[in-house]
């Protein structure tokens, strides 16, 4: 589509290098094998996202928002939308999970996290972006919404979908989050 090759162009311009998955049957296993083939260096930055999306900022401005909010050792996944246990989405700051629209961490994040299905997981699609950030989160990480100009080009119709909300149940019953974030 016009946005994906836009959004090609503008991470190329900004020096990253992009692997396109496509025609995958599962986004677990998509991401899970392009990282094998990838096989990042540590100080490497991964993002995974939505080909619908559109980055609204100057590539600097983009690659400096990255490298500084992922600077700390203790830095989870960033992204612009996230969730702080049970509250509506609020400004930038630390989050307990973050939406798969877009998702960047460092290669040790990834490492310790893991990009494989859990086993109590019956869709192939859903609630991998609930996952990963999670685990970053339980492992102490620290997961952070950043000030990042994204326009989602999403009506968000697969939220219907049987596998999301069997995903989720499976994620509630197989995951223990704290209520509130400790200051």
């Amino acid at each position: 589509s016009e946005t994906t090759d836009k959004l090609l162009a503008f991470l190329c311009s900004c020096g990253i290098g992009v692997y396109l998955l496509s025609n995958a049957k599962s986004l677990f296993k998509a991401y899970t094998g392009a990282y094998q083939k990838i096989d990042p260096k540590p100080e490497d930055i991964m993002i995974f996202c939505h080909d619908d999306i559109e980055i609204r900022e100057s590539p600097e401005e983009f690659v400096r928002k990255l490298t500084e909010s992922l600077s700390l050792p203790e830095s989870g996944f960033v992204g612009p939308e996230g969730q702080e246990y049970l509250t509506p989405y609020g400004p930038p700051g630390d989050v307990v999970v973050l939406d798969g629209l877009f998702l960047a961490a460092r290669k040790k994040v990834i490492d310790e996290v893991g990009l494989e299905k859990p086993e109590y997981f019956e869709g192939e699609w859903d609630f991998y972006d609930i996952h990963y950030t999670s685990q970053a989160f339980l492992k102490g990480y620290t997961n952070k919404v950043i000030d990042m100009n994204i326009l989602h080009n999403s009506r968000g119709e697969l939220v219907g979908r049987d596998s999301w909300h069997k995903n989720r149940e499976a994620f509630i019953a197989n995951t223990e989050l704290p209520m509130e974030i400790k200051p």
